[in-house]
């Protein structure tokens, strides 16, 4: 594992890209100030193409479209945010059943 602040070291190579938001509820009204400084980090076309060409993107939604990640990326062939997003379904529901079955 690599540690960095830069978005382009990080992509270069890698199996995976992951994002998430950049304003979490209640920081929207933070604006620019707060978006600016991630800009570098977008998950667009160029970034995408510094990675392997078999590696998957993901995010854990919801996703600000334009910002984080572009429509072309998210809705592209690497993404696998759809799957991501069911699979967490699925476990959520399989917590909830052991959480209950250990409450009896």
């Amino acid at each position: 594992m690599t540690v960095t602040a830069d978005a382009e070291t990080a992509a270069t190579g890698a199996d995976v890209l992951v994002t998430d938001t950049w304003t979490s509820m209640g920081q929207e009204g933070d604006g620019l100030d707060r978006v600016k400084p991630f800009r570098p980090f977008q998950v667009n076309a160029r970034l995408l193409g510094l990675a392997d060409s078999e590696a998957v993107v993901l995010h854990c939604l919801p996703a600000h479209r334009g910002d984080e990640i572009t429509d072309e990326v998210m809705d592209g062939p690497a993404s696998a945010v759809w799957d991501e997003a069911e699979n967490r379904l699925h476990a959520q529901k399989a917590l909830l059943v052991w959480l209950l079955e250990r409450s009896q």
